[in-house]
């Protein structure tokens, strides 16, 4: 079998070799776009912007097509969802993208809804796939022994079993996904079909637990936080040092969403040996860049698999400061961005999108290999494990919780801190009416879990406990004044990190 996986490995080097891409970015571009508008050019979204007189400026000067596909409104998810998406979910056939939309993936939540809907074609299916096995091929450049290509693959995410909903079913990406994998790649995925399907979050780590020791892994796939509570649960069930001694063939950890550096330590205990680990940027609008080169931290856009690109330079000129982008915001190609400089990122996709803001602010380490890293969101947010965690949840739940207990919260705040192995949120709530901290704590949770699918998920795993401190009101505008901004132009940061949370910590003791 050693045979086996070392051909394996020789041609996997060969494929990815055979597979580079020698155009230039700006041309895998244009020619993404010009076969997405092809395509979508009979979808009522495509007749209603004109797709076909669009497509006749790829003929006229080199960027000419992109003034005048610029005549396209931008959307952030509200817009596209009102005014096109949602004639999908009702079985309307060739809105956005041609033929009906049979599946949706939930996403974090906005402060209307607990989870956004974005729809994922077959195309897109297809577009991920063929992504995540270029990934799979970017292996050959790391060291690896041959048996890791003989190994499985662990990835643990959502319930394959989906939600049927009228025309439509909803679910997870990873869970639409891992229910459409190709036949080939059966054998290798781990937990298989069955685990799969469990819905019951402890029910699932049981089981894989209980078949650890059947399986030889090579590769975990997952959010950190569920991983590490997963080789923490199979260390302690079969009283063993580290994972290692179960796994031995394991070598690589593919993560996203989250940021890995607050794991690593945590993760360095579980095992027998170091792992590589590769980032991916696997949103539900799409795959959109992985970590294709061992010792880099930055990603390489894919460029020429359903996915166009625009990059709104995140300044105030193109961004309201609640985080909304101007509808008359100044869009670049993946050509003309500049390196350091913090871009949001538009997509138009094969799944639909036109235009879409997807919320994420990314820089470029290099614009000649269109490598970027993840440095934000448009909008404050929270995110230790992935409860990815908006103002907009948390100013919806303070409201209800205000109505609820018939008080008022004009302030707050809220950080993210250590809590033993795990994290915790911390919350500084300033109000002058007599409150009791334990009763809004319990509210505040029980909101922001229907609120948001993420959190109500991480409640049940990474993100342990929820503390709240309630403060006189007057702390909060004593607080501004000490920094010399009062004023209606400045606002108490919702969401207070690193040494602004030291300093506000010091501020109230004193």
């Amino acid at each position: 079998m050693a045979i086996l996986g070392t051909l394996l490995k020789k041609g996997i080097k060969l494929r990815e070799n055979l597979a580079q891409e020698y155009s230039s970015p700006f041309e895998l571009q244009k020619n993404e776009l010009k076969e997405l508008m092809i395509t979508a050019s009979q979808t009522e979204f495509g007749k209603y912007y004109n797709f076909n007189d669009i497509l006749n400026s790829f003929r006229k000067s080199p960027r000419g097509f992109h003034e005048a596909y610029k005549a396209i409104p931008l959307h952030d998810y509200n817009k596209i969802y009102k005014d096109w998406w949602h004639l999908s979910t009702k079985g309307v056939k060739n809105v956005c993208w041609p033929g009906r939309t049979k599946y949706f993936a939930l996403s974090s939540g906005t402060s209307e809804t607990a989870s956004k809907h974005i729809p994922v074609t077959k195309d897109m299916t297809k577009a991920i796939q063929r992504t995540s096995v270029r990934q799979i091929m970017s292996l050959a450049k790391y060291d690896l022994p041959a048996k890791i290509f003989e190994a499985g693959i662990l990835a643990l995410g959502g319930s394959t079993h989906l939600n049927k909903r009228g025309s439509y079913f909803e679910g997870d990406l990873s869970g639409i996904q891992a229910s459409n994998l190709p036949f080939w790649f059966q054998h290798f995925y781990k937990p298989g079909k069955r685990i799969a399907k469990t819905r019951n979050w402890d029910a699932k780590l049981n089981e894989i637990v209980y078949k650890a020791q059947d399986w030889d892994i090579g590769i975990i796939v997952g959010v950190p936080a569920w991983l590490q509570i997963l080789l923490e649960k199979i260390i302690a069930h079969y009283k063993i040092k580290n994972i290692h001694e179960i796994w031995p063939n394991l070598r690589v950890y593919v993560h996203g969403g989250v940021s890995m550096e607050p794991y690593r330590k945590g993760f360095d205990k579980l095992l027998g040996r170091p792992l590589h680990y590769i980032e991916t940027y696997l949103a539900s609008e799409g795959f959109i860049a992985y970590q294709s080169t061992p010792g880099k931290k930055a990603m390489k856009l894919v460029l020429n698999n359903g996915i166009f690109y625009e990059f709104v330079p995140f300044d105030d000129k193109n961004f309201l400061p609640n985080g909304d982008i101007r509808p008359d915001a100044e869009t670049f190609m993946v050509d003309e961005v500049e390196e350091g400089k913090e871009y949001a990122l538009l997509l138009s996709t094969c799944s639909g999108a036109w235009r879409y803001l997807i919320g994420d602010v990314i820089k470029f380490t290099s614009v000649e290999e269109a490598e970027i890293v993840i440095i934000g969101r448009t909008k404050h947010f929270l995110s230790l494990c992935g409860e990815h965690l908006s103002v907009d949840n948390m100013n919806k739940a303070i409201e209800l919780v205000s109505n609820e207990l018939n008080i008022q919260i004009p302030e707050f705040t809220v950080a993210g801190i250590p809590h033993g192995t795990l994290f915790a949120h911390h919350w500084y709530l300033g109000t002058d009416n007599p409150v009791d901290k334990k009763i809004v704590k319990e509210r505040l949770d029980h909101y922001l879990k229907e609120l948001n699918d993420d959190y109500a998920v991480e409640r049940s795993a990474a993100l342990q406990e929820v503390i709240v401190d309630v403060l006189p009101l007057r702390t909060f505008y004593n607080w501004m004044e000490s920094k010399g901004k009062v004023g209606g132009q400045n606002k108490f940061p919702r969401v207070i990190k690193s040494t602004q949370l030291e300093q506000w910590v010091e501020f109230i003791n004193r």
